[in-house]
């Protein structure tokens, strides 16, 4: 996987080189000497301002809202991803104020992280004018999930200005 990722992303820009963060709450460092992360979709160190309001929201899967879960890995993640943004909204929240993600992914694979990632620019990068600089994240390889057929779960901490 190590030689996958340089291969993507064989360069590190210096910190000047990212996107500013939305709001001063939250600032995307790219630390000399890493690869550059973002391409991959996420970065590798995002360092959280206080006073803050923290939102942890739950592992969120591929669920619709009446418990429907699709066969497709890339049906999953979206839908994944729009349920964390449902739960961030309900906490007065956005995905722009996301500092960390965990992502579990069932028999992870090179094309399941491509699926992932296309998943993730709809929220982040540069499907968004500013780009929005995408969150800390740390994808877990597992070999299974809390429901039968659940191929993803995505888990999000927030923080917000009080």
């Amino acid at each position: 996987m190590a030689q996958a990722l340089a291969a993507v992303a064989p360069s590190s820009p210096s910190p000047a080189a990212l996107p500013k963060p939305q709001s001063g709450h939250l600032q995307h460092l790219q630390p000399p000497g890493l690869y550059d992360a973002a391409p991959n979709g996420y970065t590798h160190v995002v360092r959280v301002e206080s006073p803050l309001r923290w939102v942890f929201v739950s592992g969120q899967g591929g669920e619709n809202m009446a418990a429907e879960l699709p066969d497709d890995f890339a049906a999953q993640a979206h839908q994944a991803l729009a349920n964390v943004q449902t739960a961030l909204h309900a906490a007065h929240a956005d995905m722009a104020d996301v500092a960390k993600l965990t992502v579990l992914i069932v028999d992870h694979s090179l094309e399941r992280f491509h699926l992932w990632q296309q998943a993730l620019r709809q929220y982040w990068g540069e499907a968004h004018q500013p780009p929005l600089p995408f969150p800390a994240c740390t994808l877990i390889p597992v070999p299974k999930l809390a429901l039968p057929g659940m191929l993803i779960e995505v888990e999000a901490t927030a923080v917000r200005p009080l």
